[in-house]
């Protein structure tokens, strides 16, 4: 986006890509038009661009992580998922499914605290089958990467611990979990997006799944852990 373009330029080629105009384009355009640039170019990348998923399974995500986060605004995803083929009775799931999710601190609660009194109780079992009981209009590879994306967006790792391990039993194609938490990044937070992905980087290295060598390979490379780490050896 060039420095020497109008400010209706500009914004005409943000709403001939996307289809409508937000507050906030606006406000980038007439202030930092750099900025507008590169916050389209990601925006673009994460959310418009093909990757692996397809267009009825990224909008399903999307509408599980909207619903976990309030986001009102983007109700443009309604209309994608619609279009995608979506129907009411996934959009339903979708709302059900983030609503269990949401509601994860009673399991967490239950892990923590009862069981002692309950030694046969499984809260990790309990909350995917009531994941499953609430989802059934969706695959249970869908159900897992809406769920995870939710739990990244609420900083939930424990959760999200479960839903990675699930997504290896089921064979979820770990690009696919990939996109569908990357979803988490602009709604959720890009900082909750960089400790989900240590999360699941710390599982590949502790053997809790069995990554592919590309995904084995990035977790064992030293040197992620930021500046705190990287001001140690200095």
């Amino acid at each position: 986006m060039s420095d020497e373009m109008s400010l209706a330029e500009r914004l005409s080629e943000i709403r001939a890509k996307r289809g409508y105009l937000l507050p906030h384009h606006g406000l980038m355009a007439v202030t930092s038009p750099k900025l507008l640039g590169a916050y389209d170019a990601a925006y673009t990348a994460m959310a418009l661009d093909d990757r692996v998923l397809n267009h009825h399974d990224r909008e399903f995500v999307w509408l599980a992580v909207l619903i976990a986060t309030d986001e009102a605004a983007a109700t443009h995803h309604i209309a994608k998922f619609v279009k995608a083929g979506g129907t009411d009775d996934e959009i339903a799931a979708a709302l059900s499914l983030a609503a269990v999710a949401l509601g994860f601190k009673g399991f967490r609660f239950v892990e923590n605290h009862w069981l002692s009194h309950l030694p046969n109780f499984k809260p990790e079992e309990v909350y995917l089958n009531a994941m499953a009981n609430v989802s059934t209009a969706v695959s249970p590879r869908l159900r897992h990467l809406a769920a995870a994306a939710v739990h990244v967006c609420k900083a939930a790792w424990d959760a999200l611990e479960m839903e990675i391990r699930a997504c290896y039993r089921e064979g979820v194609a770990e690009a696919d979990l990939a996109e569908a938490m990357s979803l988490a990044m602009f709604p959720g937070s890009v900082p909750h997006f960089v400790e989900a992905a240590g999360v699941w980087r710390e599982m590949i290295v502790a053997g809790k799944v069995e990554a592919s060598p590309a995904f084995h390979e990035w977790a064992i490379m030293s040197g992620q852990g930021g500046f705190d780490e990287a001001s140690k050896q200095r």
